[in-house]
Parts: C-alpha cells; sequence; structure tokens
C-alpha cells in the first residue's frame, strides 16, 4: 500500500527529492509510436517549458530533469527559507500566475484598490496568503501543476479523455550530498542509457545540456539551481558542488555499464571537457584567473586565445 505523501517529504530530513512521473498503459508522452508512425517528441519541449516555468514562480528549485518517451525525472530542492522571506503581495503575485485568484487578493495588490478594504477584508487577504505561501514550497503541488498542464494538452491534441498519467508520481527523498549527486547524475544520464544520445552533452531536454551550453558561455542557467561550490560555512545559495566536478562526475557515470540498460558513453569517445571545448588546463586557469587574467570580461574564447598564442599558434 502506498504511503502518504506527507510521509515521503518531510524538510527535516533533507530539502532535495527525486520525482518520477510516468504515463498509463502505452500513452505516450513524447518520442514515436512504433505501431502507428506518430511522432510526440514535440511534447518534451512542453514539458521543459512548464517544468522551468514552474521553477520561476514556486519556491521549489530545478537541480536536475530528464524528459523521457514515456516518463520524466526531476531531482527537486524545497526553498522553504525563501518562501517565508517573501511579502504577502509577493505570494499572492506569484499564485496569481498559475490561478487568477479571488476578488480580494486582485484588490489587494492593485494599487488603485489597496487601500479601500477594511480590516476584516484585509484580515481574509493575509490568511488566504499563507495558505498559498504553503503551497508555493510544496512539491505536491508543484508536480500537480506539471503533470495536469501537460495531461490537459496531451488529451486534447490526441482527443480523448481519461488519465494520462500513473495516479501519483513517486517521491525518494535524497538525504546526503552523495545520494544528491548521485541521483543527479542518473537523471542527467538517463537518455544516454537508452541510447537516445552518445554523450550527455547532445541529450536533449536535460538539465545537464543546458548547464553545459551555459557553461561555454562563462555561465549557469538561471532557471536551475546554480552549483555554489566545495560546502563552507559562507557557501552561496545553491548545489554543494563544483560545475566543473559534476560535469566530469557525469562522465565517468556514463562510461561505466548499468546493470539494467544497454545504454554507455563509449570508451574512445575524448574526455567531456575535451569535447565540449573546455579543456582541463584551460578550465582550470580560467576559474584561477578570473581576477587576475580577465579584466573587464571573462570568456572560454580569450582563455582559448590565449593558449593558442602560448603555444606559438597566435
Amino acid at each position: 500500500m502506498p504511503r502518504p505523501r506527507k510521509s515521503l517529504i518531510n524538510l527535516s530530513d533533507t530539502p532535495y527529492y527525486h520525482c518520477i512521473s510516468r504515463c498509463v498503459r502505452r500513452a505516450f508522452l513524447c518520442g514515436e509510436d512504433k505501431l502507428t508512425g506518430k511522432s510526440y517528441e514535440h511534447r518534451r519541449q512542453w514539458v521543459e517549458d512548464r517544468l522551468l516555468f514552474l521553477a520561476e514562480v514556486f519556491c521549489v528549485d530545478v537541480c536536475a530533469y530528464a524528459v523521457m518517451s514515456n516518463h520524466t525525472h526531476v531531482v527537486l530542492r524545497i526553498n522553504k527559507q525563501k518562501a517565508d522571506s517573501l511579502g504577502v503581495k509577493d505570494v499572492i503575485r506569484r499564485w496569481h500566475r498559475l490561478y487568477k485568484g479571488m476578488l480580494l487578493p486582485q484588490r489587494y495588490i492593485a494599487p488603485a484598490d489597496c487601500n479601500t478594504l477594511s480590516e476584516a477584508e484585509t484580515a481574509t487577504v493575509i490568511s488566504l496568503a499563507e495558505v498559498y505561501r504553503k503551497r508555493l514550497y510544496d512539491i505536491s503541488w508543484f508536480m500537480r501543476l506539471l503533470n495536469e498542464s501537460i495531461a490537459r494538452r496531451a488529451n486534447k491534441e490526441d482527443n480523448c479523455t481519461g488519465h494520462f498519467w500513473e495516479g501519483r508520481f513517486k517521491s525518494q527523498a535524497l538525504l546526503d550530498e552523495a545520494a544528491l549527486a548521485a541521483c543527479m547524475a542518473y537523471v542527467d544520464l538517463n537518455p544516454v542509457r537508452a541510447c537516445l544520445a552518445d554523450t550527455p552533452e547532445v541529450s536533449m531536454h536535460t538539465s545537464i545540456k543546458k548547464r553545459i551550453n551555459e557553461a561555454k558561455l562563462n555561465r549557469q542557467p538561471a532557471p536551475l539551481l546554480p552549483f555554489a561550490g566545495n560546502p563552507t560555512n559562507n557557501m552561496p545559495d545553491g548545489l554543494p558542488f563544483r560545475l566543473q566536478d559534476y560535469i566530469e562526475l557525469v562522465e565517468l557515470s556514463g562510461r561505466c555499464l548499468h546493470p539494467n540498460k544497454k545504454g554507455k558513453i563509449n570508451d574512445s569517445n575524448s574526455r567531456i571537457l575535451s569535447r565540449i571545448g573546455l579543456e582541463y588546463c584551460d578550465w582550470k586557469n580560467m576559474v584561477s584567473g578570473i581576477e587576475t587574467t580577465f579584466k573587464s570580461s571573462v570568456s572560454i574564447e580569450k582563455q582559448l586565445n590565449q593558449r593558442k598564442k602560448q603555444e606559438g599558434y597566435g
């Protein structure tokens, strides 16, 4: 018998959770139906767009994701501290990006009407905002608004009704940093394991591809929880790893054959930092030279040009 969701998601244990949603029966989220020849690939973008939109609205951070043909993986972090720091109007505005909302909250945030509410009406709005606040860091609400939106669009496109997803999403608590890193790598390698991509950097609709694309521009993708570096007392908010270490971890994990999967990264491939144009020495020099080597701007192109000059090619 399934355990109650409240017993599976507990902030006192961990803020990090791995959530999996699967389609019912032969329903296709994405991919191609070999019996009918119909392609559903465009739905991958539906999921990715909706997921990253919800990450902007909710106080739930997206650490990793992969959109597969009949299921999705997401690694999420509950950010209760962020939710608690929001003002009443901020909470209402966020919730109204998801739902139209009731008349009283609409009047409360409208400059022309906010001062016309009675004390009782204002108290009602504040009480309602606290309900919204709790929902904004609730993974069940996050997954509900992700899956419901996709189900409606898919059923409309398929001209049918009924369940599109299995009854509930599955969740796993990630209780330590090792579990978090392992689960993120597992999620990011899903297309490689399924033989949908040869390497992580070409696996479409995954967080690893988005992170690598942004890393080439020396930045981290805004919709995803950033890598903050090695854990310290003064560490900025973010994942407790360095980006380059995580990319290497995904690469090394992907070269090992999974016992239940047929896909892996070919051993003859060069290392990932080299494949994506970030030689280890370039990456090391780029990181260490942020304040010394670079002046007004920093880019991998500058680092590569500098190395060419040093080697006598420039």
